[in-house]
């Protein structure tokens, strides 16, 4: 038996018809209290389409989806060089065009064009809908992050809450919470844009300044607890926040200057827009911050704070700036998803909310501005498309453990993330060859 268990294929096929079964429970018949075995016999025995072509028991799919992948395994790693080689001169040719301005500026313009474009291509509701509510809108949370766990390397698993600041900034601006609205005036949403950004970013320094001192799951601990704080504060505040019964109605934008007026209704395109404008903005403002001389202390910090701090940077005042710039996207996607929806509720600010934007982050490429936003899309779409149009025997409540596959997956395959930034790329590089080590971004631990 040992040598049978020896051999590399029967290691294969053991991992595929392993791993094949975890999905085929995962993705069965919810369970009983009255027949505990039901959802796991259900998910084995209940009756599935092979593919449209004849009616079978689920296990019967499952294992022809087992050889299948136990084929492609074996094959991969047979004549996995030979296509990466191939891989690799075919994207020579666009990866060259883009180490030149000229090529660089021409995909930027394209790229935008796409983006301006879109809501015509696409003129589903529901997909024009989601693409400000779930990824437009998850593009500046995951930009914001990016800032603080990608460029600093401080773990934040209370990023949510800043975001709910912007919401109800925005719902005390302009009249919507029971206590009064500044000077007793309802102020337009676009006043309620600054003011919830200076606020989001003043929440930053607040909780940065007496936390950033500690490192690694100390800090995490506490930036949980901050989110945590102002989700029971948005839920109890009664006479503040409207607690649980959420907000009044919340206008959305409006725009009057001279002989024009425009008002965002319920329509999602002009948001759309409006978010897009900033996006741009927060990308135009993050990519000159990461070459400037407080990314370089922002890398300083990540890599080694000890040495950082013996060159003469003041982890602290950066540490503190990390946290109030991050938090900058979060008011603004608050005042977006506070005017769109037109009331806003505290169970929509909870733990799983920042956990979310944590993979993104992690998925698209910590540190990397171009693979948070593409992780941020491809993520934020897939989940959609599963909502908008469920495969079989796929439940909404089941996101969450595709997603932690999907992570685990990528930190086995490409732990840099879907695109890398060259930075984190070549650490992990001279790691895996012994000459250098990878960094504990995620935790701030240095050996």
């Amino acid at each position: 038996m040992k040598r049978i268990f020896a051999n590399v294929h029967v290691k294969r096929l053991f991992s595929a018809f392993a791993a094949l079964a975890v999905l085929e429970l995962m993705t069965g018949p919810p369970g009983s209290a009255l027949s505990p075995t039901a959802g796991f016999t259900g998910s084995f025995r209940e009756a599935a389409s092979f593919f449209g072509l004849f009616r079978t028991q689920r296990w019967v799919v499952f294992f022809f989806l087992a050889l299948v992948i136990f084929a492609v395994w074996s094959t991969w790693l047979t004549w996995g060089e030979r296509v990466r080689g191939v891989a690799v001169k075919a994207l020579s040719v666009p990866r060259a065009a883009t180490h030149t301005r000229p090529g660089r500026w021409g995909i930027y313009v394209a790229l935008l064009a796409l983006a301006l474009l879109l809501p015509h291509l696409i003129t589903d509701p529901f997909w024009q809908a989601a693409m400000v509510e779930q990824i437009s809108v998850y593009v500046l949370l995951a930009l914001g992050l990016n800032v603080v766990v990608g460029f600093a390397g401080l773990l934040d698993l209370g990023f949510v809450a800043f975001y709910a600041i912007g919401a109800y900034t925005t719902a005390w601006v302009t009249g919507a919470l029971p206590t009064a609205a500044p000077f007793g005036i309802h102020f337009n949403n676009f006043y309620a844009i600054p003011i919830a950004i200076a606020l989001a970013m003043g929440a930053g320094i607040i909780l940065g300044a007496p936390t950033l001192r500690l490192r690694g799951d100390y800090l995490a601990i506490v930036t949980l607890g901050f989110g945590e704080i102002i989700t029971i504060f948005a839920n109890n505040l009664y006479g503040i926040t409207g607690g649980s019964q959420g907000t009044n109605t919340i206008p959305h934008f409006s725009l009057h200057v001279g002989p024009i007026k425009y008002l965002w209704g319920l329509t999602p395109v002009p948001y759309y827009y409006l978010t897009i404008v900033f996006v741009i903005l927060f990308l135009i403002g993050f990519k000159l911050l990461e070459h400037s001389r407080v990314g370089r202390a922002w890398t300083a910090i990540r890599e080694d704070e000890v040495a950082a701090e013996s060159v003469g940077i003041n982890p602290l005042k950066y540490k503190v700036m990390a946290f109030a710039i991050g938090a900058s996207t979060a008011g603004f996607a608050g005042v977006v998803t506070a005017s769109q929806s037109n009331t806003i509720f505290p169970s929509s600010f909870t733990l799983q909310f920042s956990i979310n934007i944590l993979v993104l982050v992690i998925f698209g490429g910590m540190g990397s501005i171009t693979g948070v936003v593409l992780g941020a899309i491809v993520i934020q779409t897939g989940s959609m498309y599963l909502l908008h149009t469920p495969p079989s025997g796929y439940q909404p409540q089941d996101l969450y453990i595709y997603l932690g596959a999907l992570l685990v997956v990528m930190m086995i395959f490409r732990p840099a993330g879907l695109v890398p930034s060259r930075r984190r790329h070549r650490e992990i590089g001279l790691a895996e060859k012994g000459e250098g080590h990878m960094n504990e971004v995620l935790t701030g631990d240095t050996p």
